[in-house]
């Protein structure tokens, strides 16, 4: 699955159709397409993993889930796949395999734009504030929590938790007041770090422990195991990663 950086250069990619009209739209969504053309993509707004491209008057959100993809003037998956298909004058855009739907725009105003790692209006007090309140989470669920790290995933979890020394077992409310400032820190350092890295195409050259078998500092074998409630992989140190 995508996560917040990966969507932040998507949202670059597509920038180049803000402000021009849709003159066709395509796909297999379930909702008319029609409404769509004679419209014109406002602007493209990013919420963690999800994406909304603002028109006149509705927004469409597209979450690439899993497997989802996209592509810029040419179709390069076949029609099964093709969830919607946005044509200007100028070029067009495709997205496959990911859940394509309509949203007010008044709904926009409902989201929690403070939770996004990756937005200027990110608000660390909110984030340690919803943390709290959450004592017995543990901190691999915590990271991977969408309301209150918008656009970390997986890969951001393990390499924040090996940056600051703690097991993703560790309970929030026994993490010491210092090591839950680095949490959030860290989680949002770390987004931005991923996202230069995968602009220059070197993102896995960088990781320390996703994925990896032996620990870069102490040379120990790391522990691979699915932890938390979401059961998602866990990659960590036991001797330079400790359990609160």
């Amino acid at each position: 699955m995508p996560e917040g950086p990966s969507i932040i250069l998507m949202k670059e990619s597509l920038q180049p159709f803000v402000g021009k009209q849709v003159t066709e739209a395509s796909g297999n969504a379930k909702f008319e397409k029609e409404p769509l053309i004679g419209q014109t993509l406002r602007e493209i707004r990013t919420f963690g993993k999800q994406t909304y491209l603002v028109l006149d008057n509705t927004a469409i959100r597209i979450h690439l889930l899993m497997f989802g993809s996209y592509s810029v003037d040419e179709q390069t998956n076949p029609d099964k796949s093709l969830r919607l298909s946005l044509h200007f004058k100028t070029g067009s855009i495709y997205f496959y395999t990911c859940s394509v739907k309509l949203a007010d725009l008044e709904f926009l105003s409902s989201i929690d734009w403070e939770a996004d790692i990756m937005s200027d209006a990110w608000s660390p007090q909110k984030a340690e504030k919803k943390l709290k309140s959450k004592p017995q989470m543990m901190a691999c669920d915590a990271l991977m929590d969408q309301d209150i790290f918008s656009g970390v995933g997986n890969i951001i979890k393990n390499e924040v938790l090996f940056r600051i020394g703690v097991q993703p077992e560790s309970l929030i409310g026994k993490l010491p007041s210092k090591k839950l400032k680095e949490l959030i820190a860290e989680a949002r350092n770390y987004s931005f770090d991923f996202l230069e890295w995968k602009r220059e195409f070197v993102l896995k050259k960088h990781w320390l422990v996703h994925t990896k078998t032996t620990c870069p500092k102490c040379g120990q074998k790391l522990v691979k195991k699915q932890t938390g409630l979401g059961k998602r992989r866990s990659f960590y140190c036991e001797n330079d990663q400790k359990l609160y």
